[in-house]
């Protein structure tokens, strides 16, 4: 009886080697089990994703037209302060000519700034010490020692280009990421 079985078997297959009910129905539990665990990883995973709110402020474009050469405004973006200063040709010149080699966080100028706007320089307008808002973008406000901005929470000191050069911060004021739409409108984000 048992020659008559495997001589069912074509081309010289085992008993062992041809595919058994209990195969089919591991390999349905696994793609089952598969199945099951996307259906929960991906909402899981979507759920960390930015809510629309957020989105919606991901990138701001900001008329620049009325900022005149020596001024700064305050404006927000996602929920923070961002700094954009009109930098004056004499305020290019001191920035230019700090030694890099001199700062805690060396960038130069042109570095911090896009090439053919290298007067205006954009910036986070939180300090990288602990948070808090740096003065010198109103009107008025305490530009600290090197004409740039002054943190009142602990007295870090930025000078005209937002490098530390005081106190207790270690990196300079963040620049984002930001493009010239025009010549009067900057888009950040």
């Amino acid at each position: 009886m048992a020659a008559s079985h495997t001589s069912d078997l074509s081309d010289g297959q085992t008993a062992e080697a041809a595919p058994r009910r209990r195969d089919f129905l591991n390999i349905a539990a696994v793609s089952f089990a598969g199945v099951g665990a996307v259906a929960v990883v991906v909402p899981l995973v979507n759920q960390m994703n930015p809510s629309a709110d957020v989105l919606a402020l991901a990138s701001i474009e900001v008329d620049i037209s009325a900022i005149a050469a020596g001024q700064a405004i305050k404006t927000m973006w996602r929920k923070q302060p961002v700094f954009i200063r009109n930098l004056t040709p004499k305020e290019i010149k001191e920035a230019d000519a700090v030694p890099v080699s001199t700062l805690r966080d060396p960038q130069t100028l042109a570095q911090r700034t896009k090439p053919g706007h290298k007067n205006w320089l954009i910036t986070l307008g939180v300090c990288t010490h602990l948070g808090c808002v740096p003065l010198g973008a109103g009107e008025g406000e305490m530009r600290g020692d090197f004409g740039g901005y002054f943190c009142p929470c602990h007295g870090s000191v930025y000078d005209t280009a937002a490098r530390i050069r005081k106190g207790p911060a270690p990196l300079n004021l963040q620049v984002p990421d930001y493009s010239f739409k025009s010549n009067t409108v900057v888009q950040i984000g």
